[in-house]
């Protein structure tokens, strides 16, 4: 291992200290007086990990993350070295040995928290690149289909219409329910079982949806096709794949287990990982289904290919697809710290807490006469999201109404847009009470 290297894991989760290194490995001044040491069963203790401004309720924490404690010094602590000698630290840390490349750090604590195994995690920016990385790699015959729903967001519709166009296939939506709150995961199911045709090759959904609330059951619907696919040559079996963004950091559910063949994720929302980092899970075997669209610098032999002037031998792997060109190292190598913050607490236990903290808002809103409540209040019908309507009040309206009294909440940015309260561990049930105390003054 590299001294650098070295140097800089001794401050982060994979060692004991969380010193911000100067020169020499020495700790900075502003460190001389520590913080109070980190107590992940003391939810107060979680929240003192952020510097979100305490004077506003932040209702809208799936949408970009505030970085706790340990991804702040871990950004710090990559960016002094590499602003010390960014040749040497890029070259020790990313290139020069197999052993020493942080990348591999970092799917390693991805595979952990997903239940799978470090070779089947690719490194993206994005949710939207993951999902655009897994449409245009993969190959569609000409009359083949994509599947999916009118729930998804715009960029899971159009990494599809891109793919589709590119290949000469086609793209259909259908809808999974008329009614979010009336939603039912059997009907779900059997809907898009019942939509399946011949020449479907692949099946695009969302865990969560945005404009919702609702939540897939990804498991039910994985076995679903299975059955379908058993019945399919190899060649034409149906792939589902997966945007699991707003289900990924929430849920207490092991992705790798879910049976999709593709999962997408950013990791700056629910996971608070550092802005500009994703990931994609996926089977070994569906891997080799895709073709990636951009030069990796984390996959040996496509490089080795390319120096002795011949095909990558082999079929596709994860660290193929996970795109080069030089990233923000210091963001996606802290994301290790993101995922260790939330193992520390505990997954179920993240949980818990969301879906209880989001279950008081919902229970809040359903009491109040003027309110149309969207989302179901079922917590194993949602997760993170609550979405509504306030009678006589167009939703940008009430966002800026929540905005002057101090709450942060959003809009849903789709055709029909609904209010979006969505309560996260940086939360209390005081933050809770007072966005429905605004709501309440709006009858």
């Amino acid at each position: 291992m590299s001294l650098s290297r070295r140097r800089i894991l001794a401050g982060s989760g994979i060692a004991a200290s969380a010193l911000t290194l100067g020169p020499l490995g020495q700790a900075t001044a502003a460190q001389e007086a520590a913080p109070r040491p980190f107590r992940p069963h003391d939810w107060k203790s979680v929240r003192a990990q952020f510097l979100l401004a305490p004077e506003y309720a932040h209702l809208s924490n799936f949408f970009f993350a505030s970085n706790p404690t340990p991804v702040r010094e871990a950004i710090t602590r990559y960016r002094r070295a590499f602003d010390e000698n960014p040749y040497s630290f890029l070259d020790d840390n990313m290139f020069r040995r197999d052993e020493d490349m942080l990348w591999r750090d970092v799917c390693a604590a991805a595979a952990e928290y997903v239940g799978g195994k470090p070779e089947e995690i690719a490194l993206t920016s994005s949710t939207t690149m993951g999902l655009a990385l897994v449409y245009n790699g993969l190959r569609l015959k000409p009359g083949q289909e994509v599947l999916t729903t009118t729930h998804e967001f715009y960029p899971h519709h159009e990494s599809i219409r891109l793919a589709v166009e590119k290949w000469g296939g086609s793209m259909r939506k259908i809808p999974l329910y008329e009614s979010a709150q009336k939603f039912s995961a059997d009907e779900a199911v059997a809907r898009i079982r019942a939509a399946i045709r011949p020449h479907t090759r692949v099946v695009g959904v969302t865990w969560v949806h945005s404009g919702t609330g609702v939540r897939l059951p990804i498991a039910p619907i994985a076995a679903a096709i299975g059955e379908l696919n058993r019945h399919r040559d190899e060649a034409d079996r149906i792939l589902l794949v997966v945007d699991g963004v707003h289900g990924f950091g929430v849920v207490d559910e092991d992705v790798a287990a879910m049976g999709c063949d593709f999962f997408a994720a950013g990791t700056h929302k629910w996971i608070l990982g550092p802005h500009g980092t994703g990931i994609i899970w996926g089977k070994p075997e569906s891997w080799a289904l895709l073709r990636p669209t951009i030069p990796s610098l984390m996959a040996k032999e496509t490089t080795d290919a390319w120096r002795q002037e011949r095909p990558p031998a082999g079929p596709t792997q994860a660290a193929w697809v996970s795109p080069g060109g030089f990233f923000a190292y210091e963001h996606q190598w802290a994301v290790i710290e993101a995922f260790r913050f939330h193992r520390q607490i505990g997954r179920g236990r993240v949980h818990d807490r969301i879906a209880e903290l989001n279950g008081q808002i919902k229970e809040g809103l359903a009491r109040m006469k003027h309110v149309t409540l969207h989302t179901p209040v079922d917590a194993e019908r949602s997760a993170g999201f609550v979405c509504f309507d306030v009678r006589g009040h167009k939703p940008p309206e009430v966002v800026q109404i929540f905005r002057d009294h101090r709450v942060i909440a959003s809009g849903t940015p789709y055709a029909v847009p609904h209010v979006r309260l969505s309560a996260g561990i940086v939360n209390f049930p005081k933050d809770v009470d007072r966005a429905l105390r605004v709501v309440r003054s709006l009858a």
